[in-house]
């Protein structure tokens, strides 16, 4: 890492804080309500609602308005660019989950998301297994989302380099209809209705909505139906009964990745193999979820979060570059869970603090098959039928305590316990399809330590240091060998982080804040590829990695109701230890000192919005840039960097009981080329996912209110 950079920044930030401090005392007067900055609340951090400016850790949130107003609400990389520390890739098609990592963690899954737990309202997207699908998500009803990073995140178990945990709406108090339609490039569209309510103690939310697109790419059109709904029962004053529906169904075409040439012959053409195999997936899942709140007294309240739900996914995958031989595989998952927390606070010592204590348990079952494919059409030649079950179950404390008045400790430990077990159901012989059953378990107890100094009402510093823990999914246990391909691999052994952060909070006067993070992450036993082979992939355990970083954003509100936001983003994810891994056939040393592939070095969002209040317009720039990216784990590839700028706009009237909105944005305005993702470790050299040129989006909505 560039340590001079490093120490240029927390050199310039902690510069300004006489500054700081003077226009503070200047702000107090003023009171011109439309300048004022404010710390937001959030709860995943210490599952208490509070200021994140008093937290001793990185955490922000993206509110409803960076969620939804001018987004086609379909993927979490609409919002999560904009957060400092996260890398969220638009793969300009749908049939994967976006590309989503934390600090380096998760930058090299090449299914779903690992190594960041996801949660809405609790209720978690992430499996036992530590591996997760965001495309469930319904941003069309989420009111804000909470980014936490750092050493506290592992406070919510395996695989948690970072905590994104999303929140739906509640409820108004009267009662509203609405409906909208969105447009936009590649005949894209969107149907949305809802209706929302309060009354005799009940709040209700349902949101349905319909989306179709043809893709940027040949063989990437995609159609997704989903619906939320979340009812609250006041049950007494005390006591509050939430029920959370999620459900959704969805069908996409894959056009793959492109090697390098292929993109500069035609960057919208999809890969030869993906046509001749058809590659595509459908998709659906029903979740339900309660989470019952219950106040005991003044001190102490109780928390129980249940879930329960189905997922079925069946893909269509490409094994030739000249043929149209595939595979279909296909899942059947039930999966279930709890969550109870007991919440207690009171006096220690004449000093304030906080207590939690939570009991999990979660389960996953797969019925799992892989049955030969070819030109997109399923054949009988059997590759692969078996159950996987995943459990967890964790037990987990955190505290805080204000030692003094500018001085807040806060503690906390989990001990989680993970086993994964493979009933092997395709049993011809001795052989590679002999019995490949088993299970192995997995225990860890990762412990974290923080502190915040306020050292004045408008000045913060915090440190904490934990460790983390994140075991094999089932994709990486999947096989022990794949030549010839047998499976399951239980010798993988988890990877294992420490975690050093330290950072700073100030108030820049009352229109501006800023926020400075650094952080060091040592892991041992990282998982990486073994063998790759016609697009089977076996894993193994390499020795060390490293990931150096600093984090930065800055909000500010000015006059003429014109505000600014900006983050930056520098990490150094490398490995520390050279290795060899096989690639149809050749062996490959990957040299210590290599980046970890997937993780950019810098990446800077940058926005400046203005509100025109008596007419309800809005407008806002937006200017994105990324480093170059490696794309797999020698190095000897890269996608370049690129900057590009998008543009939104909006209006909204009342009128008597009604509300109106209308909005259009356009994206990469100057039309730039560039890749947008990358698919890391691709064995054919297809590593790059072109995004679009300029495109756009435009939409209106109206709601009745009575």
């Amino acid at each position: 890492m560039n340590t001079f950079h490093l120490k240029l920044i927390p050199l310039a930030v902690l510069s300004v804080w006489p500054y700081a401090s003077a226009m503070a005392e200047e702000g107090a007067a003023d009171n011109k309500e439309s300048l004022q900055v404010v710390s937001p609340v959030v709860v995943t951090a210490t599952r208490a609602a509070q200021k994140s400016f008093d937290l001793p850790v990185a955490i922000d949130v993206v509110t409803k308005e960076n969620i939804q107003d001018g987004q086609a609400q379909m993927t979490l990389s609409e919002s999560l660019i904009r957060v400092p520390g996260i890398t969220a890739q638009n793969r300009t098609q749908m049939s994967q989950d976006p590309q989503i990592s934390t600090r380096g963690f998760g930058a090299r899954s090449s299914f779903g998301v690992r190594g960041i737990r996801l949660y809405v309202d609790g209720i978690p997207l992430t499996y036992p297994d530590g591996s997760g699908q965001p495309g469930s998500v319904d941003l069309g009803s989420m009111q804000s989302i909470e980014v936490m990073r750092g050493p506290f995140s592992a406070l919510y178990g395996n695989s948690s380099g970072g905590v994104v945990q999303l929140f739906t709406e509640n409820a108004p108090q009267g009662h509203e209809l609405s409906a909208g339609v969105l447009f936009g490039s590649y005949d894209t569209r969107r149907e949305n209705v809802r209706a929302a309510g309060n009354a005799d103690g009940l709040e209700y939310l349902i949101n349905y909505s319909n989306y179709s697109s043809d893709g940027y790419r040949d063989h990437s059109s995609n159609k997704k139906e989903q619906g939320t709904a979340k009812f609250r029962f006041n049950l007494n004053e005390d006591t509050k009964l939430t029920t959370l529906i999620n459900w959704f169904d969805q069908e996409a075409d894959d056009p793959l990745g492109l090697q390098l040439a292929e993109v500069r012959a035609d960057r919208k053409q999809a890969a030869a193999s993906a046509l001749r195999a058809n590659t595509r997936v459908s998709r659906s899942q029903t979740q339900v979820g309660f989470n019952l709140e219950h106040k005991i007294n003044e001190n102490n309240s109780i928390n129980l979060i249940s879930y329960v739900g189905n997922r079925k996914n069946e893909q269509y995958l490409s094994i030739s570059q000249t043929t149209g031989a595939g595979r279909a595989s296909s899942i059947d998952r039930e999966f279930w869970g709890t969550d109870l927390r007991w919440n207690n606070q009171g006096q220690l010592l004449n000093r304030p603090y906080t207590l939690s204590l939570g009991l999990t348990y979660a389960k996953m079952t797969d019925d799992r098959m892989d049955i030969g494919a070819s030109n997109g059409i399923k054949t009988t030649a059997l590759n692969r039928d078996e159950e996987n079950i995943a459990t967890n179950s964790d037990k987990y404390v955190q505290g805080q305590w204000s030692v003094l008045d500018n001085l807040d400790l806060h503690l906390g430990a989990r001990r989680t316990k993970v086993k994964l077990e493979v009933n092997d159901n395709f049993v011809t012989g001795t052989g590679s399809n002999g019995d490949n059953g088993g299970s192995v378990t997995y225990e860890k107890t990762t412990p974290v330590v923080g502190a915040v100094w306020k050292v004045t009402p408008t000045w913060n510093i915090y440190a904490n240091y934990g460790k983390g823990f994140e075991t094999p999914t089932f994709i990486e246990a999947a096989y022990a060998t794949v030549s010839p391909i047998t499976g399951p691999n239980l010798r993988l052994k988890p990877s294992e982080s420490r975690n050093l952060e330290v950072g700073t909070k100030v108030f820049l006067g009352s229109n501006s804040i800023a926020n400075l993070t650094l952080f060091h992450v040592r892991t041992d036993d990282e998982i990486v590829v073994q063998q790759n082979l016609n697009n089977n992939v076996t894993y193994m355990n390499a020795s060390k990695t490293r990931r150096n970083g600093a984090e930065f954003s800055i909000e500010s509100k000015f006059e003429n109701n014109i505000s600014l936001f900006g983050s930056y983003t520098l990490l150094d994810a490398k490995f520390d230890d050279s290795y060899s891994y096989t690639v149809n056939g050749a062996s490959r040393t990957v040299a210590s000192g290599n980046y970890i592939p997937g993780t950019y070095r810098s990446q800077i969002y940058g926005e400046v919005a203005w509100r025109h209040q008596a007419s309800g317009f809005n407008t806002a720039f937006e200017g994105r840039r990324n480093s170059q990216v490696y794309t797999d784990d020698l190095n000897s590839a890269s996608a370049n960097s690129y900057t590009i700028f998008n543009i939104r706009a909006g209006f909204q009237q009342k009128l008597e009981h009604w509300r109106f909105s209308e909005y259009v944005r356009v994206e990469n305005i100057f039309d730039k080329e560039y890749i947008g993702s990358v698919r890391v470790n691709d064995n054919n050299g297809r590593y790059y996912e072109p995004s679009a040129g300029r495109n756009w989006l435009m939409g209106l909505n109206a709601t009745y209110m009575f």
